[in-house]
């Protein structure tokens, strides 16, 4: 099985996890915020699943080694699989030192950022690199895969902060690396000139870009 096709199974596994964890939230209850909920099953799983998905099917057009689809793909399952571990035992997932076992988990919640500290700046610079797309495509994987690079940088203020106040602009960062490539593939079934298409994609990353900033400044006053 190639790592792509692996990697959208497991993604698919995550997402239902996620939602399965929705379930769960509407059965049992319980406060949505805060460092012992199911919220965090819940988005956890959603959101790597659906940004391994994305890394695999950016990755597919960039040309990018399998091995650092590989890593990507193990880093979202050990995060996802921590996380629902610790919210089934009602305990916090990050920051938790009480026992052997929560410091264990807390170091490998830690390993598996390293992960993805090294596999996002990985698929960015193979975007930059990248000579056989189309302008709009190109233009769109770069700014989405350096936006991505920015999610990476609010997290680690969240991080550095013990849980911080960039929930919001590192959300935001996260997905477009998949909301400009995919508008640029979908463009490429209209009858657009490969200008029009361009022009749109810069349009929608300066849109993007500045929704980010948007969000920072908010996370930044509250």
């Amino acid at each position: 099985m190639t790592a792509t096709r692996f990697a959208y199974r497991v993604a698919a596994a995550l997402v239902a996890s996620g939602l399965l964890h929705l379930l769960v939230f509407a059965v049992d209850g319980g406060p949505w915020e805060g460092p012992v909920s199911w919220r965090k099953p819940v988005t956890f799983g959603l959101s790597f699943g659906l940004a391994l998905a994305t890394y695999a099917w950016v990755g597919t057009r960039l040309r990018l080694r399998p091995g650092w689809v590989w890593v990507f793909t193990a880093a979202s399952v050990l995060e996802v699989a921590l996380i629902t571990l610790q919210a089934w035992r009602h305990v916090p997932s990050h920051f938790n030192e009480a026992t052997t076992f929560d410091t264990l988990v807390t170091r490998s919640l830690t390993l598996g950022g390293v992960m993805l500290v090294v596999s996002v700046p990985a698929l960015a610079t193979a975007a930059f690199r990248a000579r056989h797309l189309a302008p709009s495509m190109a233009l769109a994987v770069r700014v989405g895969t350096a936006t991505l690079v920015v999610a990476l940088a609010f997290g680690g203020l969240m991080i550095a902060e013990r849980g911080g106040s960039w929930k919001l602009a590192h959300g935001v960062a996260m997905h477009g690396v998949l909301l400009l490539p995919a508008l640029a593939w979908a463009l490429s079934f209209t009858t657009w000139s490969e200008h029009q298409r361009t022009r749109t994609v810069a349009l929608a990353s300066t849109a993007y870009c500045a929704l980010i900033a948007a969000a920072a400044a908010y996370n930044a006053l509250v």
